[in-house]
């Protein structure tokens, strides 16, 4: 089905070392842009003599939203093959750092790409694949009387309720996945005030 999407089920590190310079992959979960600056402030303090934070990531279903920085490294050299290692691996809400601790012998271009390639796979070889389906949280608010139909579509297609409020009106969130979305909603807005779409979970 469509919305199925595989990501990693946790975090992981692995390690790759060339003439020296140490590179530490660093793979985390990862879903909202925002964070991104929180993680690599995080991952600094802990490698506080380290030269290079280089990361890639990849977001949605697809992974059709990306971004890759070399941080001062040559343009090319870093971002992208961490970055080429995740479009490999076929995995997407996924964000993998990999800091550099230089050894004193410069590697040139194509030394670094192999290297930043190389930690890359190391954390990712190190953090289980998974399973994800797609979902959307969606509130809706029906009056009392329609408790009984709302309940029994919500328990047919096994819909997971994240809150509920019932009482003369009624509001539930309702977490449901997006192949099914069309068909379910159909439903319940027979029997429902509102619907309205939060956010993709």
């Amino acid at each position: 089905m469509d919305d199925i999407y595989y990501s990693i089920a946790k975090d992981a590190e692995g390690i790759y070392k060339d003439k020296g310079s140490k590179f530490i992959g660093i793979a985390k979960q990862f879903s909202q842009e925002e964070n991104l600056k929180t993680i690599l402030d995080t991952i600094k303090k802990e490698h506080s003599t380290a030269r290079h934070f280089c990361y890639a990531y990849r977001l949605g279903i697809n992974g059709e939203i990306f971004r890759a920085n070399d941080d001062g490294e040559p343009a090319g050299s870093a971002g992208k093959p961490i970055l080429n290692t995740l479009l490999s691996a076929q995995i997407t809400n996924v964000l993998v750092v990999v800091v550099r601790y230089f050894g004193g012998t410069l590697l040139g271009v194509p030394g670094l790409i192999n290297a930043y390639k190389e930690a890359s796979f190391a954390a990712l070889a190190n953090a289980e694949k998974k399973e994800c389906i797609a979902e959307d949280i969606y509130t809706i608010t029906f009056d009392y009387v329609n408790l009984n139909a709302v309940m029994k579509i919500i328990k047919v297609a096994k819909i997971q309720i994240a809150k509920q409020i019932i009482d003369q009106m009624c509001t539930c969130e309702l977490i449901i996945r997006k192949q099914l979305k069309e068909d379910i909603l159909l439903k319940l807005n027979k029997h429902c005030l509102q619907i309205q779409y939060i956010k993709p979970l």
